[in-house]
C-alpha cells in the first residue's frame, strides 16, 4: 500500500471570535493517494476553504495531525512552509491572480524563481513547455489582460504545475468560466490526475464534483459524506 499524498487525522481548526469560539474543522480525519482527483464540497461555512488552507499548509491545525508529501505541516516553522509548499503544492485560484505586469510566461516562471528550482534559461523553456501542454503557448509573450478567462485559467493551471509539485489545489477553478469552457478546465484536471497528480477539487457546483474520483462532503465543519466515483457519476 502505497503512502497516501494527503493524510489528515483528527484535524481541528477553532477561531476566536467576539461571540466565542467558532469550530470551522471540527475533528476531519481525511487520506487522499496519488492520482486521484477529490471534489471537496459544501455550503458556504461548512469548512471547505479551512480545509484547503490546512492542507496547502496557508493555516495551522488547532489540533490533530496534518501530512503532505510525507511531512508534517504542521510542525513546519513559516519559512520552512513557505519553501515546502512551493515544491509541493500548487495552487489554482477562483480569480485567476496572474500579476498584470509580467506576460504569461512569466507569470508561470514567477514560482520556478521564488524557489530557485531551475535556472533562468531552463525556467523559461519549462513554462513555454506547460503553456503548450495546457493548450496556449501562442499566448505565452501576452499579458494577462489579453487573454480570455479560459486562458487565464489555463495560465494559472500552467502557473500551478511549473515546480512539478506532486499536489494541485483548485479553488472553485470554473467559477467565472462559461460552461463549455469550464468543462475543457476540468477535463484538463481530470487530465493531470490520470498522469499522477493528487487534484484538489473545491466546488459548489454538484455537477462539476461529479467528475472527480470520490466527492467528499462538508456540513458543519466536519464530514458527512464520501461519495465514490461509481455513485458519484450515476
Amino acid at each position: 500500500m502505497t503512502t497516501p499524498v494527503i493524510e489528515l487525522n483528527e484535524a481541528r481548526r477553532i477561531y476566536p471570535t467576539p461571540q466565542g469560539e467558532l469550530h470551522a474543522l471540527a475533528g476531519v480525519s481525511l487520506t487522499i493517494q496519488a492520482g486521484e482527483v477529490v471534489a471537496i464540497v459544501g455550503r458556504s461555512g461548512s469548512g471547505k476553504s479551512t480545509l484547503v488552507n490546512l492542507i496547502a499548509g496557508i493555516d495551522r491545525p488547532t489540533s490533530g495531525t496534518v501530512r503532505v508529501g510525507g511531512s508534517s505541516v504542521e510542525g513546519m516553522t513559516e519559512s520552512a512552509r513557505s519553501r515546502w509548499r512551493g515544491r509541493t503544492v500548487g495552487i489554482v485560484f477562483q480569480f485567476f491572480q496572474l500579476l498584470p505586469t509580467l506576460t504569461v510566461r512569466e507569470n508561470v516562471m514567477l514560482p520556478i524563481d521564488f524557489a530557485g528550482t531551475l535556472s533562468p534559461a531552463r525556467a523559461k523553456d519549462r513554462a513555454t513547455e506547460l503553456l503548450a501542454r495546457v493548450g496556449i503557448e501562442s499566448q505565452a509573450n501576452k499579458f494577462p489582460s489579453a487573454l480570455s478567462g479560459g486562458q487565464q485559467q489555463r495560465a494559472a493551471i500552467a502557473r500551478a504545475l511549473a515546480n512539478d509539485p506532486p499536489l494541485l489545489l483548485a479553488d472553485e477553478p470554473t467559477g467565472n468560466l462559461d460552461s463549455q469552457t469550464a468543462d475543457k478546465v476540468l477535463s484538463l484536471l481530470s487530465e493531470l490526475g490520470a498522469r499522477g497528480k493528487t487534484v484538489v477539487l473545491v466546488t459548489h457546483e454538484r455537477e462539476i464534483a461529479r467528475r472527480a474520483d470520490r466527492v467528499v462532503s462538508l456540513a458543519d465543519g466536519q464530514i458527512a459524506e464520501i461519495t465514490h466515483r461509481e455513485v458519484a457519476r450515476g
